[in-house]
């Protein structure tokens, strides 16, 4: 067993947050020598979406990961929108089990923002990550951005995405475009939220938040004394 094997595990509530929140950070933390995971927690699929849409969303969602270099993709296959069907106790053993074989250095989740899976992903997330069992290892836990959903909270009432900690993914904003672009069910015109325009324009916004040329933004969780990335 490789000891020094670093690992990371993005948690995702759909095919595609993975790429629009940090498809940069994944190619960077995977060309730095990280095996990056990524667990797709819900599906475009039966009752809400057809069995074509599955299939074509976790098709484009597995060449998107490709692009990124991601080393293994789980998708968990429950019905979009439709978490809260399942007892609260089995839906947070479901994340809670991969992070405990993952056993991850670095945890992306999503930020607790307007679509309501967001949310509950990002609160069993929160009970996964305590630094008490397999989330007593994690050295960086930090809340990812989804374009066309975190910033649609209502200002002040629901939390406010304000983020504490950039990457910069100048040398890979390429691969993170190339990446978006085979969701081609997922995409948007110009100036729909989830554009190649938008999410470029919002990475040019966070580098020069960051002082770099494109950046990728998350809000720190919890994170130990040494730098990750």
């Amino acid at each position: 067993m490789n000891t020094d094997l670093k690992k990371a595990l993005v948690i995702a509530p759909h095919p595609d947050d993975e790429t629009l929140g940090v498809g940069g950070s994944i190619k960077r933390l995977a060309d730095s020598g990280y095996q990056v995971s990524v667990l797709t927690v819900a599906a475009h699929m039966p009752p809400l979406y057809t069995k074509e849409v599955h299939e074509t969303t976790v098709r484009e969602s597995r060449a998107a990961q490709n692009v990124l270099g991601v080393h293994e993709g789980i998708f968990l296959d429950n019905p979009a929108v439709m978490l809260g069907d399942i007892p609260l106790h089995e839906f947070n053993s479901m994340i809670l089990n991969h992070v405990q074989r993952i056993s991850p250095d670095v945890l992306f989740v999503p930020y607790y923002d307007r679509h309501i899976d967001h949310r509950m992903v990002f609160d069993a997330c929160m009970v996964a990550a305590r630094p008490v069992g397999p989330g007593k290892d994690i050295k960086l836990v930090a809340a990812f951005e989804t374009i066309s959903e975190t910033h649609w909270n209502a200002p002040h009432i629901e939390p406010n995405f304000t983020p504490n900690f950039f990457v910069d993914i100048t040398a890979q904003i390429d691969a993170k475009l190339e990446a978006l672009s085979c969701f081609n069910s997922q995409l948007h015109e110009f100036p729909g939220p989830r554009s190649i325009e938008a999410l470029k324009a919002l990475a040019l916004f966070r580098g020069s938040q960051a002082g770099c040329g494109y950046a990728e933004a998350l809000h720190i969780i919890r994170m130990g004394a040494e730098l990750f990335i």
